[in-house]
């Protein structure tokens, strides 16, 4: 038999090995099942079960015989709201604290009564009667059933009774769900739900049961009894002081049935190894419903999953500043920012009142956002296999959250992953504009809803820290039809036509005539038309290469050049069918920076309403630019002529919102008002 000539047989085997030598393209970074351990490569875990089942996460099913605080290990003993508490989160960092009549009070070591130590307590001492509050938040809400504190398990007083049987012979406990502004002097004022009010108690071990409720905050209180006569004095200032004071607490206790609304799981900053583009994320999760202690699976269980990213460039998405002797301020290391400065606020005694440092070298200044290096959180994710759309990155940070509206139901979190991909540019920038207003006040381009309108886009591609391939597909997004105009290469915006250009249904891809290199990288400008029906727009855009199964990388936002001066993507729609009950509306000041500082913290929003028939209830809502309301502020019911409301910059949970561009709207809740007015507005830190 006659063998077949070499390079038939030769060929298929090359290409063989070659397919198994080449490096895959895409990969997979992934938590729980065959990837990282979920335990141990976090920073942030609130009320998460990583023990039940092995290699998945789920909210910790709380119970009546073992204390909730049992469960929190990142308490943060805050001691003032002035204070500036290093790395705390709101809505993520359990914290306690002590107040003495309104005042801070630094003797108090809060850890040692939510420790689960009956042996660590502090000693009673000379106190202001019913001034004196612990407050415990516990940084989401639980179902909670019961309230109780217990004595110390060994000791005597200096009387010789035994701690032990040395009872709190009054007291108060309140609750509430969200927090709280003062409204007694001194801000002892109890919490809206009332716990315990007792007068009278005579038990060292006191347990405080209650219907099954939703809370947050638990505020305890001291009060004045009969056995307190002997043991208060009357200070000049007219206030009741105790020696002695009896009753001794070594744990505060709370006991909870059922699933925390939220659980936290933060992964840790990761190093990715190198920059990487993103693609989808994916997740295998289960929802159960607990029924008499066994958790059935549920598909309608009333709990849901959100994840949230954000990447960077860098392993620190902040920077910490330093005053200098001009008070102005330069950037420091975390280190030396963490460990080596003064904070602002100084109290001469543990009765004064807090004064600020002067701004001078060695005192904390601001702590940024280096949003030059890192993206802001990404919008919740709540379905799997979305893509992620967030510009490259070599860090990479996830936030879990677990939700739950009922007591009893949640969901089972059993891996994550995440599509990744090299690089193809180091970094791809764009901006966008009207093609007749290509300097727009402001930077914002400002269009008519719903009328055809020309657009320019700038592109501009970076390969100085990378050795990438490049790209040859521009995929631009507006959301609607879009006709392509022309595209003009080069410094010289030479008009040339492109490889092919297809329609999509929600806006171009266009093949490129020339692959764009490190050899070969000149500037890029689309004209093309479309029309806009949102209030807010961003035109998503990503680059592609034909030639590699890879991931597309997106377009970031930035600065190309000083043709275009709105450094972004995004546009936003006016509706010119003004309504006429709300005129003169103006926001102030014009740069809102609300980190605590005390300059430009308050957003005042002036207006005047006119042709009011009676008091109308009006509202402002802000909204992110992908459409999700993220605050409302309640101005209440309202008459014709100039009205204000004022809002702290904060979302509906009480956090303060990254920094960006929102759109806000100013509405009347009324049947004849008419379209609310919207605007833009920056927030910045």
């Amino acid at each position: 038999m006659r063998r077949a000539p070499i390079t038939i047989w030769l060929i298929p085997l090359l290409i063989l090995l070659f397919a198994q030598s080449a490096p895959a393209q895409i990969s997979h970074w992934q938590l729980g099942g065959s990837g990282l351990a979920w335990s141990g490569n976090d920073t942030t875990r609130l009320f998460v079960d990583f023990a039940t089942t092995p290699s998945a996460i789920q909210p910790t099913y709380c119970t009546p015989e073992e204390t909730v605080f049992s469960h929190i290990d990142n308490w943060t003993f805050w001691r003032d709201p002035s204070d500036r508490v290093f790395d705390y989160l709101d809505g993520e960092t359990p914290r306690m604290w002590k107040w003495n009549h309104g005042i801070p009070d630094p003797s108090e070591n809060g850890s040692w009564l939510i420790d689960g130590d009956p042996t660590t307590y502090n000693p009673p001492k000379a106190d202001r009667i019913e001034k004196e509050t612990f407050t415990m938040d516990l940084a989401v809400s639980v179902p909670a059933v019961a309230f109780g504190f217990i004595p110390p398990n060994e000791g005597f007083r200096s009387d010789g009774t035994p701690l032990a049987t040395d009872f709190v012979p009054a007291f108060q406990v309140t609750a509430s769900v969200a927090p709280e502004p003062p409204v007694l002097e001194g801000n002892v004022n109890p919490l809206s739900t009332v716990i315990a009010d007792v007068d009278n108690n005579f038990t060292p071990q006191v347990r405080i049961d209650f219907d099954r409720q939703y809370l947050r905050f638990f505020r305890y209180r001291r009060r004045l009894s009969l056995l307190d006569e002997d043991r208060v004095v009357l200070t000049a200032a007219n206030n009741l002081v105790a020696f002695a004071l009896i009753g001794s607490i070594s744990e505060f206790q709370l006991f909870a049935q059922g699933v925390p609304q939220r659980a936290i799981y933060k992964t840790k900053i990761t190093a990715l190894g190198e920059p990487v583009n993103f693609g989808r994320l994916f997740w295998q999760a289960t929802k159960f419903r607990m029924v008499h202690g066994t958790p059935v699976e549920t598909p309608d269980a009333a709990a849901r999953l959100k994840v949230e990213m954000r990447t960077g460039q860098d392993e620190d998405p902040a920077v910490y500043h330093e005053y200098m002797d001009t008070g102005l301020e330069r950037v420091v290391a975390r280190d030396h920012y963490e460990n080596a400065l003064r904070t602002r606020f100084v109290r001469i005694n543990a009765t004064a009142d807090l004064t600020e440092r002067q701004p001078k070298p060695g005192v904390r200044a601001s702590i940024g956002y280096d949003s030059d290096h890192w993206t802001f959180w990404s919008a919740p994710f709540v379905e799997s296999g979305q893509p992620i759309n967030l510009r490259n990155g070599t860090y990479l940070q996830v936030r879990v959250t677990l939700e739950s509206d009922s007591f009893d139901d949640f969901v089972r979190l059993d891996s994550l992953w995440i599509e990744t991909a090299p690089l193809l540019a180091a970094d791809v920038r764009g901006e966008v504009a009207l093609l007749d207003d290509p300097q727009p006040v402001g930077g914002i381009t400002q269009v008519p809803l719903g009328q055809a309108l020309e657009f320019v886009y700038d592109l501009q591609a970076d390969f100085e820290a990378v050795h990438a391939p490049g790209f040859d597909l521009l995929r631009i997004r507006t959301g609607h039809q879009t006709q392509f105009k022309s595209l003009q290469l080069g410094e010289g915006r030479t008009e040339t036509p492109p490889a092919e250009v297809t329609q999509e249904p929600e806006g171009l891809l266009i093949h490129l005539p020339e692959r764009i290199t490190r050899a070969h990288n000149p500037p890029i400008r689309i004209v093309f038309g479309t029309e806009i029906f949102e209030l807010a727009t961003t035109f998503h855009s990503e680059v592609l290469d034909s030639q590699r199964d890879v991931l597309p990388q997106p377009v970031v936002g930035a600065d190309v050049g000083e043709a275009l001066a709105t450094n972004s993507l995004r546009v936003l729609g006016i509706d010119e069918q003004e309504t006429a009950f709300i005129q003169n509306l103006t926001f102030a000041p014009s740069v809102f920076t609300p980190n605590g500082d005390g300059i430009n913290d308050e957003l005042r929003v002036a207006y005047s309403l006119f042709r009011l028939p009676e008091a109308v209830p009006v509202a402002l809502a802000v909204y992110s630019l992908d459409g999700r309301r993220v605050a409302l502020v309640e101005a209440g019911l309202q008459n014709a002529g100039p009205q204000n409301l004022r809002w702290d910059g904060r979302d509906e949970t009480g956090r303060l919102l990254p920094p960006g561009l929102y759109l806000t709207a100013l509405d009347l809740r009324s049947e004849f008002a008419a379209n609310p007015q919207f605007r833009p507005l920056g927030i910045a830190y």
